[in-house]
């Protein structure tokens, strides 16, 4: 859960620290670049309707949450599940990264037109309000990013594009998820 206060960083699980050791190369190869776009939302969509949208599958290893978003072009609501990375302020880092593909995901065009989104994490539902991260905080929060996820930022380089990292700010607790 976000906070306002600055809590101590928590060090992950040693078995979960072991299987990001693990997993965190594989996430690097080419065929689970091809495999995850293509398989992760399906299975995140399923156990999202299974729990109430409280646990996410990618949640096993990474702190998660579900980006509802609204649609830049259509103005329809979207949702997303990603991975974040706490700041220190009691606010998260996503970052666009879409398994190194050449594009940009949706997700980050929707933000850029409609800052204001919501997130689900663990399933508690939160307004936020989302700025692009630019210059030198950028390299700071790819540190913050690959101390949670080693060589998380070789998306980044494999894409060929500059991915976009955003700072969600927490405006107020909403409630349980629906």
């Amino acid at each position: 859960m976000m906070v306002r206060s600055r809590p101590a960083p928590r060090r992950a699980d040693p078995v979960v620290r072991v299987v990001r050791a693990i997993v965190a190369p594989l996430t690097r190869t080419r065929a689970f670049r091809w495999a995850a776009p293509r398989v992760m939302p399906p299975i995140e969509q399923t156990i999202a309707a299974l729990t109430g949208r409280s646990v996410q599958l990618s949640g096993l290893l990474v702190p998660s949450l579900i980006l509802s978003t609204t649609g830049a072009k259509s103005g329809l609501p979207r949702e997303s599940v990603l991975m974040y990375t706490a700041d220190g302020e009691g606010g998260a880092i996503i970052a666009g990264t879409s398994f190194a593909r050449e594009h940009h995901p949706a997700w980050t065009y929707n933000l850029l037109a409609h800052p204001e989104a919501e997130i689900t994490v663990r399933g508690r539902r939160y307004a936020v309000r989302a700025s692009l991260i630019e210059g030198e905080a950028r390299e700071r929060a790819w540190g913050l990013i690959e101390s949670q996820w080693p060589g998380y930022r070789s998306y980044e380089r494999g894409s060929g594009r500059i991915v976009r990292l955003f700072r969600l700010h927490l405006v107020r607790e909403i409630g349980a998820g629906s």
